[in-house]
């Protein structure tokens, strides 16, 4: 296992609860003046309010030290105030803190186009355009493929998510919180099987079958431009498709002209234990989205494709006035390069894919053992990496989103912060910063694995 030794770090990585309740008075002052100045449909998950974060601890205004598995949902796996990071960004805003690229540009944008056409798959041609989020990317991604092929058709899979903006809605499959209420949705968009290996019972071949017999037959090859599919879906439930289906999709889309897209917002930048999920079977994108950990913390995002078809549409034609915002990706050359080229930089230095294979080894040597001690009630410890997830059915064998929330209630009143997914709720996601040392992690496993047992 590679080693988890704690990195040097500003705050102690300790859990540590002060107050006698939670939320705390102070953070619940916070929380009353939220209620009545911030629109309901933001809701945090965490009711304590943080007004410092390091490695994998959360420190709310009233003292308390929070442990956590959230990682701002896969953005701080470096840290959510890695140094590097802090300084790079330090620096760029002394000198500029915005100039828009398409219109008086800067080496970093250059600088952080250069290093992801290098580290993703492919040794063939590549250009990238950088964005604000991972919804735009994806929409910029699905604008491109449709420039290129001349086609409209959009195929994503079963339980995908991929944003929140309008075409992103008709992406992403779950309706609340995320759809409900906010139709109509762009057209052209189609819903394809995933393989679910837990509950399809089929290989990745098998799978694949039926996911191109249904594009075929509903769709047709001719009419579509891409297929959009996250390599280990995030929201949909941190659901890890069977070995070979992700290769024969690829494979698919290549022999009829189809763009193979991989959106790697959440499994990308080291979180599975390389630098890209499609890494562990040697799939090579056409194009791939990229955002969340890309940049430290700082707002960017990313399309990376062959050259050919990124450089389709004409000049002009993509970008945005915060699209690969200085400080998020640029430098204050040659001193030292903003968040983006320092992430990556750290991501490489402290081997954090090495890092997230170690993570996964602990995790599964506390939590698996659970599959079979609640008698099945977690059904299956999956992902890749730092990218792990536990699903809960209830005694008849269904989705038990209930125990779900009682659990993480207890985890978040123990001091842990654990997220939530998939279409019932029913799926506990495991997304701690890539820096977190072994005994963090390990008091944060013991928290949670106390809570399961509480519950079940």
């Amino acid at each position: 296992m590679t080693d988890l030794t704690d990195l040097t770090t500003r705050l102690p990585q300790e859990l540590k609860i002060v107050t006698d309740q939670l939320p705390g008075p102070a953070s619940a002052a916070l929380a009353a003046r939220t209620s009545a100045s911030v629109a309901r449909g933001i809701a945090p998950a965490l009711k304590a309010y943080i007004v410092d974060a390091d490695g994998g601890v959360l420190v709310d205004a009233d003292g308390n030290s929070f442990i956590d598995f959230a990682s701002g949902i896969a953005v701080t796996s470096v840290g959510a105030s890695n140094p590097a990071v802090v300084e790079a960004v330090r620096e760029a805003v002394g000198h500029f803190t915005h100039t828009n690229f398409t219109t008086s540009p800067y080496e970093a944008y250059t600088a952080v186009a250069e290093k992801l056409n290098e580290i993703t798959p492919g040794d063939h041609e590549k250009r990238t355009v950088l964005l604000n989020s991972g919804a735009e990317a994806v929409e910029n991604a699905v604008k491109i493929a449709r420039n290129y092929t001349g086609r409209n058709a959009v195929v994503v899979m079963d339980r995908a998510y991929h944003g929140r903006t309008n075409l992103t809605m008709a992406m992403t499959a779950k309706n609340v919180p995320y759809k409900d209420g906010f139709g109509p949705f762009a057209s052209e968009v189609y819903r394809a099987p995933m393989s679910y290996p837990l509950h399809d019972g089929l290989t990745g071949p098998e799978a694949a079958e039926q996911t191109i017999w249904q594009m075929e037959k509903e769709i047709g090859a001719d009419n579509l431009a891409c297929v959009v599919i996250e390599p280990i879906q995030g929201e949909g439930g941190f659901v890890v498709p069977a070995e070979g289906f992700l290769p024969a999709i690829a494979e698919w889309c290549r022999a009829n002209g189809v763009v193979f897209i991989a959106d790697e917002i959440q499994a990308g930048m080291c979180r599975t234990g390389d630098w890209f999920a499609v890494n562990h079977e040697n799939v090579i994108p056409d194009v791939m989205t990229t955002a969340k950990g890309i940049a430290g913390g700082m707002p960017l995002s990313a399309v990376t494709g062959r050259a050919e078809i990124m450089d389709a549409p004409g000049p002009g034609s993509l970008g945005g006035t915060y699209a690969g915002s200085p400080v998020a990706c640029a430098a204050a050359l040659p001193v030292a390069c903003a968040a983006a080229l320092a992430a990556l930089g750290q991501m490489e230095e402290l081997d954090l894919a090495g890092r997230a294979r170690g993570i996964e080894t602990v995790v599964r040597e506390i939590l698996e053992p659970l599959v079979t001690e609640t008698g099945g009630r977690v059904a299956e410890v999956r992902g890749r990496g730092a990218m792990l997830a536990l699903e809960f059915v209830d005694a008849d064998g269904h989705a038990d989103g209930a125990t779900v929330k009682k659990i993480v209630a207890d985890c978040q009143a123990a001091g842990l912060l654990t997220l939530t997914c998939g279409l019932n709720g029913n799926v506990i996601r495991l997304l701690p910063p890539l820096v977190i040392g072994e005994a963090l992690l390990r008091d944060g496993l013991t928290v949670l694995a106390e809570a399961i047992r509480k519950n079940i």
